[in-house]
């Protein structure tokens, strides 16, 4: 589910793009939660980086949107952010604010669904590389080149990242599956190491960014072809 923020005071604009995101899709399949503000100041009011994508209008009554979206991303650098103007003079300040796009009113359905497919591919890139990760009181994006290894006690999954952790209810092969296209391996039926911060490997454990991690028998061999492959990989 793509949660999508509508900023726009004029409700014509409003129900017109509901719309657009509504036929887009039904012919692509991406299913959208949709919410609607009517100015700046009301998306900005008690911000949470909780947005995939937020299709902003500059010029509006109360707070413009150049200014909602600088604040905006004082708080979450990565939510995707489009323009919806009449005044492309100041849509395209928008890299100062990291804009992905704008489209120009009034809008049309072709415009406006090659931006979406657009923000989209960001969003899918974007994803690669951070973890959403659902904990008791909400979900945290984790940046995966943060997270150190994660570890399964009964059947809590936790997340260790070089800050904090995180705990939340799953599986280790949920996390691998997760985690399959970056660098991480699974060294027992208890832990799943980031090989970035693998520091030593012993007889029958590893150190990982200076914690001690048990390593069953049939995955010491593997694990150390697999930390010599991303050896040379960086190092190209």
């Amino acid at each position: 589910m793509i949660r999508v923020a509508i900023v726009e005071d004029d409700a014509r604009y409003r129900e017109e793009m509901t719309a657009f995101l509504n036929r887009f899709s039904l012919e692509s399949g991406h299913k959208f939660h949709i919410a609607t503000f009517s100015d700046g100041k009301e998306i900005t009011a008690d911000y949470s980086a909780s947005w995939d994508l937020i299709l902003m209008d500059i010029e509006m009554a109360g707070m413009d949107g150049m200014r909602a979206a600088e604040l905006i991303r004082q708080q979450d650098q990565e939510v995707v952010i489009i323009f919806i103007t009449n005044m492309p003079q100041y849509a395209m300040k928008g890299y100062t604010v990291d804009a992905l796009d704008y489209v120009l009113k009034p809008v049309s359905y072709y415009a406006f669904s090659q931006r979406i497919s657009r923000a989209l591919e960001r969003m899918e890139r974007r994803a690669r590389r951070y973890l959403s990760i659902p904990i008791h009181n909400g979900v945290v994006k984790v940046e995966v080149s943060r997270i150190v290894y994660v570890e399964i006690v009964n059947h809590d999954l936790i997340y260790h990242t070089r800050d904090t952790s995180y705990t939340c209810k799953g599986s280790l092969t949920d996390a691998a599956e997760k985690l399959e296209k970056e660098h991480f391996f699974r060294i027992s039926n208890c832990y799943l190491v980031n090989l970035e911060y693998v520091d030593c490997i012993h007889s029958s454990s590893v150190t990982v960014d200076g914690d001690t991690l048990t390593v069953s028998r049939s995955r010491k061999k593997p694990l150390m072809d697999a930390l010599n492959d991303y050896i040379n990989e960086v190092s190209k």
